[in-house]
C-alpha cells in the first residue's frame, strides 16, 4: 500500500515545496503522510483531506500575494532603516524617494513607518483616506508634557479629538480672533521697529532671528495668556518653553523599541520630562486661576486665550466637559504651534531675499508704493500687496518650517496606491519633497515668488502639491493667525528699512544657508544683517 501513497505524497511534497509555504504547514503535511503510510488500507477520506488542505494553504498563498506593500530599502537586524534617516530627515527621506517612489515603507526600529512624498499621495493620505490615516501615533515626551496628549496636535483621533479641534477653530484662531489681535501684532511690532531704529544709530550689525524669535514670542503670549513672553528679569518661562520644544523632538528608545523603554528612565530622558513639565504646569496652573478669579466674569473684547477657555469651562457652551489639565494642554499647543513656526518661516524668507535683490527691490517697491508716507502699516494696506503674498508662499515652498509634518498614524488597514498599509502604521509626509517636486515646479530650487503670481494655488489644504500647513483633518487650524502676523512683520520689515549682508566683500550667495533639524527647521547660522533706515 505505500508504494500506492507515494504516488500521491511525492507530487504533494514538492507541490508544497513549489508554493514557499513555512515550515508549519510542511510539518503539518508530513503528518498526513504518516497517517497515510501508516494506513495498511489506501485511504482515499486522508488523500482528499490532504488534497484540500493544500487547496486552501494554496489560496492563503496567492491572497497574501496580493497584499503588496511598498518599497522599502534594505534594512537592519534591530534598527531597520534608523541609520538612513540622517540629521536632515526631510533631505535623507527626500533622496530615498527617488529610489524607491514616493511611497515607501521604512522600519524605524520596531515601528513601520510609510513616507508619503508626492502630491497624488498625499491627496491620498489628506483627504481619499482621511478618515483611516488621521490618527497620531504614542509619543513618551508628549504624554508626559501634555497631560496625556490632551492637546490638539499629539492627541489621537478620536471624540475629544474633534470637540477640542472644534473650540480652537471657532473659538480660539477664527478670523475674528486674528483680527481681534491686531492690536497685540500692531504694538508688537512697532517695539520692533523700534529696537531696530535704536542699532542703526551703531551702524552694526543686528542679529534679526533673535529679534523675530522675540517678536512672535510676545504677540503669541499676549494672544494667549495676556502677557509678553519676555521679562526683563525673568525669562524662565521663555528657556522652559524652549526645552519643551526640543525634548518633543528628543529621540525616544520607547517610541521605536517599546521593549527598551525602560533606557528612558535609565538615561534621565523621562526625569528631565518631569521636571520641565512641572515648572511649566505651576505657572499655568497659577496663570488660570488668576484669570477665573480676575477676568472670567464679563469677560472684555480684548480678552485672551486663557480668559476664552474659562469661560467655555464654566458655561459648558460647546458640551465638552473640560478638566484643568485639558485646558493647560490646549495653552502648551498654542505656543507649541504658534511661535517658533512664524520666526522661522520669517527668518528664511528675509535670507532669500537678500540673496536675490531683484526680489527685495521689487517687493520693497509694492510695500513703500502702497503705505505712501503713512506712518503706520494698516490690514488694508497689506490686503494690497500681491507680490508679498507671493513672496511669503514661496519661502513656505521652499522652506517648510516643518518639513516633515506632525506623524500621522492609520487606525485600520488600507490601500494606498496599489499597497496594503496595515493598521498602526506611522505615516510622514514629506511637505520638503512634495514642494521640490519638478513634476509641479519649474526649476524647484530656485526662489521664484512670480510663480505663484496669476494663479490659484495657495496653502488651505486643497492643493497637494503644496502642503506646508497640512491639510484635512490634521490640517493646521493656525495657519490665518500665522500668515497674518507673518505678512505684517514682513511688510514693516521693508517698508522702514534697507538691508545688506554685514560684509560688502561677501556675495550674497555665500550666506550660510545650512539647517538645522527638529520641531521646525530653521537657520543653522543666525542671520545677521546691517539695517539701514528709511524715511518716506
Amino acid at each position: 500500500m505505500s508504494n500506492k501513497c507515494c504516488v500521491y505524497i511525492l507530487p504533494l511534497h514538492i507541490l508544497l515545496k513549489a508554493l514557499n509555504l513555512d515550515t508549519v504547514a510542511m510539518a503539518l503535511l508530513n503528518q498526513f503522510c504518516e497517517e497515510l503510510n501508516m494506513s495498511t488500507v489506501f485511504n482515499p477520506f486522508l488523500v482528499s483531506l490532504l488534497l484540500l488542505f493544500i487547496f486552501v494553504l494554496f489560496s492563503l498563498s496567492r491572497s497574501v500575494e496580493k497584499l503588496k506593500t511598498p518599497p522599502s530599502p534594505t534594512r537592519l537586524p534591530i534598527i531597520g532603516n534608523l541609520h538612513q534617516v540622517g540629521t536632515l530627515p526631510h533631505r535623507s527621506l527626500h533622496a530615498l524617494s527617488k529610489k524607491y517612489g514616493p511611497l515607501m515603507l521604512l522600519h524605524l526600529g520596531q515601528v513601520p513607518t510609510l513616507v508619503v512624498s508626492s502630491a497624488n499621495m498625499a491627496k491620498e493620505i489628506m483627504k481619499t483616506h482621511d478618515s483611516v490615516c488621521c490618527s497620531r501615533p504614542k509619543s513618551t515626551a508628549a504624554n508626559i508634557l501634555l497631560y496625556g496628549c490632551g492637546d490638539i496636535a499629539f492627541s489621537p483621533y478620536g471624540e475629544y479629538w474633534r470637540q477640542v479641534r472644534k473650540l480652537c477653530v471657532v473659538e480660539l484662531l477664527s478670523l475674528k480672533r486674528v483680527q481681534q489681535f491686531e492690536f497685540a501684532r500692531e504694538e508688537e511690532v512697532a517695539e520692533l521697529v523700534k529696537s531696530i531704529r535704536k542699532a542703526c544709530l551703531s551702524k552694526s550689525p543686528i542679529n534679526l532671528s533673535d529679534m523675530l524669535s522675540t517678536t512672535f514670542n510676545n504677540i503669541l503670549s499676549r494672544c494667549v495668556i495676556g502677557n509678553r513672553f519676555v521679562e526683563e528679569n525673568d525669562n524662565w518661562f521663555g528657556e522652559a518653553s524652549r526645552r519643551l520644544l526640543v525634548q518633543l523632538t528628543t529621540f525616544s528608545f520607547g517610541d521605536i523599541f517599546p521593549c527598551l523603554r525602560w533606557i528612558d528612565n535609565l538615561r534621565g530622558f523621562i526625569a528631565s520630562l518631569k521636571a520641565t513639565s512641572a515648572k511649566l504646569d505651576g505657572f499655568f496652573d497659577q496663570l488660570i486661576e488668576e484669570h477665573k478669579t480676575t477676568k472670567a466674569e464679563g469677560m472684555p473684547e480684548t480678552s485672551d486665550f486663557v480668559d476664552i477657555l474659562v469661560k467655555l469651562q464654566k458655561d459648558d457652551i460647546l458640551n465638552l466637559d473640560l478638566t484643568q489639565d485639558n485646558l493647560k494642554a490646549i495653552l502648551q499647543d498654542m505656543f507649541i504651534g504658534g511661535s517658533d513656526t512664524t520666526a522661522t518661516a520669517l527668518e528664511w524668507l528675509m535670507a532669500e531675499l537678500v540673496r536675490n535683490p531683484s526680489v527685495m527691490k521689487k517687493l520693497q517697491q509694492e510695500v513703500r508704493r502702497v503705505v505712501g508716507k503713512k506712518e503706520k502699516i494698516d490690514v488694508d494696506d497689506i490686503n494690497q500687496m500681491d507680490f508679498l503674498k507671493c513672496v511669503n508662499k514661496e519661502t513656505l515652498r521652499l522652506h517648510p518650517p516643518a518639513p516633515l509634518l506632525l506623524p500621522r498614524e492609520t487606525i485600520a488597514a488600507v490601500t494606498l496606491g496599489g499597497y496594503y498599509i496595515p493598521a498602526k502604521t506611522r505615516v510622514l509626509v514629506n511637505a520638503f519633497a512634495i514642494q521640490r517636486d519638478p513634476k509641479f515646479w519649474d526649476n524647484p530650487e530656485e526662489f521664484l515668488p512670480e510663480r505663484f503670481e496669476d494663479n490659484s494655488i495657495d496653502f488651505k489644504g486643497q492643493d497637494f502639491q503644496f502642503v506646508p500647513f497640512g491639510g484635512g483633518r490634521r490640517g493646521c487650524p493656525g495657519q490665518a493667525f500665522a500668515v497674518a502676523g507673518a505678512e505684517y512683520v514682513v511688510a514693516n520689515l521693508l517698508y522702514w528699512f534697507d538691508w545688506k549682508l554685514p560684509n560688502d566683500n561677501v556675495s550674497a550667495d555665500a550666506l550660510d544657508m545650512s539647517e538645522v533639524f527638529g520641531i521646525t527647521v530653521h537657520k543653522k547660522a543666525p542671520l545677521h544683517l546691517v539695517p539701514i533706515p528709511y524715511s518716506p
